[in-house]
């Protein structure tokens, strides 16, 4: 799995772009073993970049322990500097649908 490990105002998170590669099937397994700081990668969770049909795309969110998060502010900074960064879109405003809704930057 490729992935990008990125950090905002400290929690840091590993991204997948799902753009560019499949879903990763059990996310939220795979979320509780790269978070591990011992034996994984370490990190606050894990952080899906995908496409959206409401927006230029959509941040779906695993903390540490595999639960599923609506939203994280240090994280979605994170997915709009990809998101930009990586040609996804690539303009001064971007929109990114969450699980608690569609967030403007």
């Amino acid at each position: 799995m490729r992935f990008t490990k990125m950090q905002g105002a400290g929690n840091d998170y590993i991204y997948v772009d799902c753009f560019h590669a499949k879903p990763p099937l059990d996310p939220a397994g795979i979320s509780r073993k790269v978070s591990d700081r011992h034996f994984g990668v370490g990190g606050d969770g894990l952080i899906l970049i995908c496409p959206s049909e409401k927006a230029d795309a959509r941040m779906h969110m695993f903390n540490a322990d595999g639960s599923e998060a609506e939203m994280c502010g240090n994280g979605i900074r994170c997915v709009a500097k990809y998101v930009y960064e990586h040609g996804i879109a690539k303009k001064p405003g971007l929109k990114i649908e969450t699980g608690r809704g569609i967030l403007s930057l």
